[in-house]
């Protein structure tokens, strides 16, 4: 009876440690889903930005005004009858 009991042990010792070092253990699953977390954290910027994209995309697809302020601020653009100044900072 002794040894019936001794083999109960040593097998429930050792589901326990399948349990919590084994391949699908306890820490195996809460660093899966650290990593879950980590990457909703970056898929939600992402969407984010793509909003932001959709919206500035919307925008220039709408109206003049919007591609005349981007040729403007990034290409430099002057209209005809317009005069252009150019500040330079001293350093």
């Amino acid at each position: 009876m002794k040894a019936l009991w001794i083999i109960m042990a040593v097998l429930i010792v050792l589901l326990q440690a399948r349990l919590w070092a084994g391949e699908g253990s306890y820490a195996q699953v809460w660093q899966i889903q650290d990593q879950i977390d980590q990457q909703q954290a970056a898929n939600a910027k992402l969407a984010a930005r793509n909003e932001e994209l959709f919206a500035e995309v919307a925008n220039l697809s709408d109206g003049k005004r919007a591609i005349e302020e981007r040729a403007r601020t990034n290409l430099g653009m002057v209209r005809d009858g317009e005069t252009f100044f150019l500040v330079v900072d001293s350093p």
